[in-house]
């Protein structure tokens, strides 16, 4: 709550906090509407895989030509990072492999780095925050992007004295949704394929919303920064409007929906016959939490807040997350604070890869939202048993045996390349996640 008096003293001190953008996309351009209104804060240089692309976006978006001709534009990420007058890096590429490569060099060049790019930290954020702590920089999550927002809530709850009974989000799910492909994506939001062509509008990355995989890597993400648990076979999105959060969220001897208290969910817009959900979450957040003591369940009363018929379970929701409009105040919560807006701490869950349909050897997987696979959340110690594929690295690795619709793809199926940086890091993570084999003493 007093962001605005540090940035006036760092002002004064040491002038604005001057940012690297790496990505000028959807993300990466309602950050930059933004940036002229936002005083203390300069985007010194965009990486983009077509600066021209990038130039247009800042046009777009409503930059004058004055602040477009004294922003850099270069092609690589690398030139954004070592670039010297930047002191936080925004990778917004949404692509793991690049999100892993960048956050590795931002840490080596002591760059604070938000990560827009969710896909690389569920793929691998417990190495990629541990390398930064080991750096003396920042790793944080991107405000106004779900998850930061969801920890925000769990972390307020945890504070004053609140048990989690779960958090997440809403989207919009039906469970014939994790077969759906690019080709019929944009049925299910109400536009042609020229209507969402004309916008500038990715079929495979809308898709990923609609077929759950962006749910499981959100909900990885927030369970690995709140160390919260994750169903054993994936996110159950129950049908489910803010009034019900507090009965639907709780365990099932209660009359909920969880095997227990403390986990990660995904609430749906739509119930299973395709009726829209009174009061929906859509578009929003929550965390569903119990008071500790009688007392505090009779203040919830008594101060108007909805309950469960138990009166211990109540829940706290935002109706609306604003995206990149939002990111400056991980910006600021890094460069003032030294504090990230959430990071994974943890790794408790995984988004693996399932078939969509019965897939063949000799097939190129595509990654998240294609025509191939979709991404399930399961606990992280049941991916290292299975041997589970990310989703990740489910990006254009060709599969070795043919693997059955709905089944899991391990990475045993696939050519995963081993020089790969991303690959590299991941099995780190896998390495560290396993237990230690205790040693066999000589005779």
């Amino acid at each position: 709550m007093n962001l605005q008096s540090l940035l006036a003293a760092r002002l004064a001190a040491k002038g604005p906090i001057r940012v690297g953008l790496i990505g000028a996309g959807k993300f990466g351009s309602m950050f930059l509407t933004q940036v002229p209104t936002v005083r203390g804060i300069e985007v010194t240089v965009i990486a983009d895989l077509d600066p021209e692309r990038a130039k247009a976006a800042c046009r777009t978006v409503g930059w004058d030509s004055s602040r477009i001709a004294g922003t850099r534009f270069v092609a690589r990420g690398s030139d954004a990072i070592g670039d010297e007058r930047v002191e936080v890096v925004i990778e917004a590429t949404g692509n793991p492999a690049a999100g892993v490569a960048h956050a590795l060099e931002a840490c080596a060049a002591k760059k604070h780095i938000v990560m827009v790019n969710v896909e690389a930290d569920a793929l691998a954020g417990a190495v990629l925050a541990r390398k930064a702590r080991e750096a003396g920089v920042i790793y944080s999550m991107a405000y106004g992007d779900q998850p930061a927002l969801i920890s925000e809530m769990v972390d307020w709850a945890r504070s004053a004295g609140f048990a989690i009974a779960a958090a997440g989000k809403g989207t919009k799910y039906l469970p014939a949704y994790h077969t759906v492909t690019p080709d019929g994506v944009w049925q299910h939001y109400g536009l042609t394929a020229a209507e969402a062509k004309a916008a500038g509008m990715s079929s495979q990355m809308f898709n990923s919303f609609l077929d759950g995989t962006k749910s499981a890597i959100e909900m990885a993400a927030v369970a690995n920064a709140c160390g919260l648990d994750v169903p054993h076979d994936g996110l159950i999105f129950p049908p489910c409007g803010a009034d019900e959060l507090a009965s639907v969220l709780r365990p099932k001897p209660l009359g909920g929906v969880l095997d227990g208290d403390g986990v990660v969910e995904v609430v749906s817009s739509l119930h299973r016959d395709g009726r829209p959900v009174a009061r929906d979450l859509r578009w929003g957040v929550y965390v569903a939490f119990k008071a500790e003591t009688d007392y505090a369940a009779a203040c919830f009363k008594q101060y108007g807040l909805p309950t469960d018929a138990s009166g211990r379970y109540a829940a706290m929701y935002k109706p609306f997350h604003l995206i990149g409009l939002e990111l400056s105040i991980s910006v600021l919560n890094v460069a003032l604070r030294g504090e990230p807006t959430g990071s994974c701490r943890v790794w408790r869950g995984d988004a693996v890869t399932v078939a969509k349909r019965n897939l063949k050897a000799g097939e190129m997987l595509d990654g998240e939202g294609g025509y191939c696979v979709y991404a399930k959340l399961i606990p992280a110690a049941r991916s290292l048993e299975l041997g589970a594929l990310p989703i990740g690295l489910a990006h254009r690795v060709e599969l070795l045996r043919d693997v059955a619709a709905g089944a899991f793809v391990t990475s045993a199926d696939v050519v995963l390349d081993d020089n790969s940086q991303a690959v590299q890091i991941r099995r780190a993570m896998e390495r560290e996640a396993r237990p230690a084999t205790p040693a066999v003493a000589a005779e």
